[in-house]
């Protein structure tokens, strides 16, 4: 055949780069469908998500169902007539009926190496876990949560300091590739997946505010995995008598003047110039960059200026 017909699914940033790859290959993207606008950013304000801004740039039919079951939405989706659907972050559980639809499936671009990682945030959570290798993986969507036989992957390595968003926007890019390698061959020839073994399979579930608490009875290396983990969203956070300090970019080598440490876990070792050093249940993190709430994010020196930390005060998880 070598060219298809194909329908995409999708919303935030990361699923971008394969609605892009998609409409400059050989292959036609028939529509886009993505989650109804939402509210978004501090005002608020009801605005496109990234997937629907890029569609009706390119003059794509856009379809927003609230419900993927609704008769209206499953008609106009048929009218399309996709040979397959690609789908990178779409935000939404599919059912059977969607399922059976396009003749050739419908494949998902997942930013993991599964089985591990099945679910909503697997590149946070993978770097919360102080995992130093990561990838994508192109599968065939079946009805269980991301478990469906694998069509290829691709790995990445993480950095010791490499925050999520950096990792995400990386894997986005390698994604978009790999699944069109990926159409490009379904469109010649039936692809054999491999199954997914269900005993190695963990679970990513959705990120929430309340994840970002820091514990500071945990060791040094686990909070800084923390904190680059919720970058950008939601962010680790701690605070200082009874104000919520959000902690945004940090180092678990601390070094110079009072590294030796001591007291009990959340006290602060040194605030001068550019050391902010806090004593964890193992060693000393050194806070880098942070932020009080409804202010701007500050480097420490900067932040010191304008804020009174003294050694031998406590941070604390609430």
């Amino acid at each position: 055949m070598g060219k298809l017909r194909v329908a995409f699914f999708g919303t935030p940033a990361f699923a971008v780069p394969t609605l892009d790859t998609l409409l400059s290959s050989k292959h036609a993207v028939v529509g886009v469908v993505t989650q109804p606008d939402r509210p978004r950013g501090r005002g608020q304000k009801l605005t496109h998500a990234p997937v629907k801004a890029r569609a009706l740039a390119a003059g794509l039919p856009i379809l927003q169902p609230e419900r993927l079951r609704d008769a209206d939405f499953l008609s106009s989706f048929t009218s399309w007539q996709a040979d397959l659907a690609v789908v990178a972050a779409y935000g939404k559980i599919l059912g059977d009926a969607l399922l059976a639809l396009p003749r050739f499936g419908m494949i998902n671009v997942h930013a993991s190496l599964l089985p591990r990682y099945r679910g909503a945030a697997p590149v946070h959570r993978a770097v919360i876990a102080g995992e130093q290798e990561t990838g994508v993986t192109i599968m065939r969507i079946v009805k269980a949560l991301d478990a469906g036989p694998m069509l290829a992957t691709a790995r990445r390595n993480i950095g010791h300091d490499e925050t999520s968003e950096e990792v995400e926007r990386d894997l986005a890019r390698l994604g978009a590739a790999l699944l069109v390698d990926v159409v490009d061959r379904l469109a010649l020839e039936p692809i054999v997946g491999t199954a997914q073994d269900d005993a190695l399979a963990t679970y990513a579930p959705r990120l929430t505010k309340n994840d970002g608490a820091i514990d500071w009875t945990a060791p040094a290396e686990r909070i800084h995995n923390l904190v680059r983990g919720l970058h950008p969203w939601p962010h680790a956070y701690t605070f200082h008598e009874g104000h919520r300090l959000i902690v945004r970019r940090t180092s678990a080598s601390a070094d110079g003047p009072g590294t030796e440490g001591g007291g009990e876990p959340g006290t602060i070792v040194r605030a001068a110039e550019d050391d902010l050093l806090v004593q964890t249940g193992t060693g000393l993190l050194r806070i880098v960059e942070i932020q009080a709430e409804g202010r701007r994010p500050m480097l420490v020196r900067e932040f010191l200026a304008g804020h009174r930390l003294l050694p031998g005060a406590a941070l604390s998880g609430r």
